[in-house]
């Protein structure tokens, strides 16, 4: 079954080269039990590794069956390892944190059958543990802890058992119920290969092989064992198993399922708790963070859009130049007066235009009741309404046939309502606004307040009404020209121009101090870069945060490679792959990562409700800012886990077995 050649083995210590094994050539026929002798340091253990795939010679050739094993990838040979041979050794290598049966059926895992769990149950049943299958290796003793480790050789029914000095931690009592084990598989036709140090462990075998300063001395049959006969069954030819092993179509069906390392990986995290807890803050925390800050900036920028909705789109505000400037007066003429002339010439440009509407403003002291209230008195005509967003939400806006006949109808903005009428509806109410009587018969929809004043202090009036009622004004104080699109509003700017230029009889050097046009869609491309500018750096911020969290991952997760050394060391040599190790470390990252997530998210929105209520902020959670932390998260534990993963994916199953 095994055959090895001239084969020899160089440790490099420092400067100096050690020979473990130096041209080292051995047959080992199928259902033999080889004890493998000598002492400390002779290359006995080191034989064992190589024989059992752990490790690769320096040179010389290694024949299993007739396939010459040199040349195989390390995933081939942990395959071969998983389904041919199976590992007891003297320091146990139980996980702590897994029950018996759980360590049992650890090698189905990584062969694919991890549904076949009755098999490590069976096997732990053979072995006298049926009734302490679900206790933790604490909880067992010595010799029990050695049953589990067979139970766990013997789950894939392998045909060669390897055993490296399996009663060397063991009480006498012990030690000969490890043997009597031994010696039932060897009688099952198992293939047993032992390194001992002790004689009368060795007697136990049919043949012992004696190494010193990493040769054979000696090999001999044991007499007192050659009546021993085992039945070897016909699956001993280990060709049919190793070309199985290696064909695609075997390789596909003993790939673990996603799953079953996902099962593992929150093993491990929840064996190690308070290490998994930290990884987890730091995701939390930057997560959480994203959230109540895009939040913020969401909230803000949805305020900003509501203040803009009330100055309308594709607005111009035309007005008069001031009559002085630095403090000194200007000659008549050279200021534009605005006349319901102007609205109609306006008008009559074509359609760049939509709508125009003429303002006149003022403050009134407006009387209801035993309440009165001093606020801003806007006359205006029925196109406002539509130019501005400023349909009543209650009651009606006012009629052309209103305007002309200057009625005293007034709509009344949501914080005089609140000043003069408290909770009653004020729709139909008569009130005075300068000691004139006005009826009211709308409600102005709520625009907010802003730093410099309240929108909702405010009042509608017909703009006729305003000029010669209340204020007595002969001229109009604005003008409001709604364009047909954002694409002709710098051409409607320059013909309105004009248009006032020539009607006003202004010369061009003094058109500049004469009137102000103001196109507010400029006002509101700078508002609204100033909100995306805020929320890309909030977004930055918080992102930040949710890089130190992955740098935070990274580090444990480094951390627990090392700190879980040897528990890599046992995966590789019961069958895991290269690739079976980096998945699982890596599904244990974005795991963490992920749940990290999904708490940040539930914190971060509690944030900002908590904002909302306590400051009276506008927040906004949006599900572009969920799906981007949770993307984010995921993608945190994918980058920052995959170098500690593909760490500990590279170890060498021997060193990592010896690691302490």
């Amino acid at each position: 079954m095994i055959e090895l050649k001239n084969v020899t083995m160089t440790y490099r210590m420092g400067d100096t080269d050690v020979k473990a094994m130096a041209g080292v050539s051995l047959k080992i026929s199928a259902g033999e039990f080889v004890a493998i002798m000598g002492p400390s340091g002779s290359g006995k253990s080191t034989m064992m590794h190589i024989l059992g795939l752990l490790d690769r010679p320096t040179s010389g050739e290694y024949t299993l069956g007739t396939k010459k094993i040199n040349n195989l990838s390390d995933d081939e040979l942990a395959a071969i390892r998983n389904k041919l041979a199976g590992f007891v050794f003297q320091q146990f290598h139980l996980l702590p944190r897994m029950t018996a049966l759980g360590n049992a059926e650890l090698p189905l895992i990584y062969a694919g059958k991890r549904h076949l769990r009755s098999e490590a149950e069976k096997r732990l049943v053979e072995v006298g543990l049926g009734a302490r299958m679900n206790h933790r290796p604490n909880e067992l003793s010595g010799g029990q802890q050695q049953r589990v480790a067979i139970a766990r050789a013997l789950v894939n029914d392998p045909l060669i058992i390897f055993a490296d000095e399996p009663t060397g931690n063991l009480d006498s009592k012990s030690k000969e119920e490890i043997l009597s084990i031994l010696e039932g598989l060897h009688q099952k036709g198992k293939t047993i290969v032992m390194v001992t140090h002790e004689p009368e462990i060795a007697a136990h075998a049919g043949r012992i092989i004696r190494m010193v300063d990493g040769k054979i001395v000696s090999d001999e049959m044991n007499k007192e064992r050659t009546g021993v006969k085992p039945t070897v069954p016909a699956a001993s030819d280990a060709d049919k198993i190793i070309n199985d092993v290696l064909s695609k179509e075997e390789r596909k069906a003993r790939e673990a399922k996603f799953f079953d390392y996902l099962g593992q990986a929150v093993s491990a995290m929840i064996s190690h708790k308070m290490r998994s807890f930290l990884s987890i803050l730091g995701i939390l925390i930057g997560v959480a963070a994203v959230i109540a800050m895009l939040a913020i900036g969401e909230g803000a920028k949805s305020s900003i859009e509501k203040q803009l909705a009330s100055l309308g789109s594709n607005l111009l505000v035309i007005r008069p130049g001031s009559s002085k400037v630095h403090g000194v007066s200007l000659e008549t003429g050279s200021v534009a007066n605005f006349t319901f002339q102007d609205i109609t010439a306006i008008a009559k440009i074509g359609g760049d235009v939509k709508r125009v509407s003429p303002s006149v403003t003022g403050r009134g002291q407006l009387v209801y009741a035993s309440k009165n209230w001093n606020t801003q008195v806007e006359g205006v005509d029925v196109e406002y309404a539509d130019m501005r967003a400023s349909q009543p939400v209650a009651g009606r806006f006012f009629t052309a046939d209103e305007i002309k006949r200057r009625d005293k109808v007034a709509i009344l903005g949501l914080t005089v309502v609140k000043e003069l009428f408290g909770d009653s509806n004020p729709i139909g109410e008569t009130m005075k606004i300068n000691l004139i009587n006005f009826k009211v018969i709308g409600i102005l929809p709520e625009k907010g307040a802003n730093t410099f004043r309240d929108q909702d202090d405010t009042l509608l009036i017909p703009v006729t009404t305003a000029m010669y009622r209340v204020f007595g004004k002969e001229y109009l104080d604005s003008i409001y020209v709604e364009a047909a699109s954002t694409e002709v509003l710098d051409t409607l700017q320059d013909e309105i121009s004009k248009i006032i230029i020539k009607q006003h009889r202004i010369s061009k050097d003094k058109a500049d101090d004469a009137f102000q046009i103001r196109n507010m869609s400029d006002m509101k491309q700078a508002m609204e870069s100033t909100t995306k500018t805020m929320s890309l750096l909030l977004g930055a911020i918080s992102a930040i945060s949710l890089l130190v969290g992955g740098i935070g991952i990274m580090n444990i997760m480094l951390v627990s490679v090392t700190e879980r050394t040897r528990e890599i060391g046992l995966r590789k040599a019961i069958g895991a792959s290269n690739k079976d190790v980096l998945v699982q470390f890596l599904i244990e990252a974005v795991a963490m990562s992920s749940i990290g997530g999904l708490v940040g998210i539930a914190i971060g929105s509690g944030i900002s409700i908590l904002i909302t209520l306590m400051a009276g902020w506008t927040v906004k959670i949006s599900l572009f800012s969920i799906l981007l932390s949770t993307v984010f998260s995921i993608m945190v534990g994918v980058v920052f886990g995959l170098w500690p993963a593909k760490q500990a994916s590279m170890l060498n199953p021997i060193e990592a077995l010896r690691y302490e």
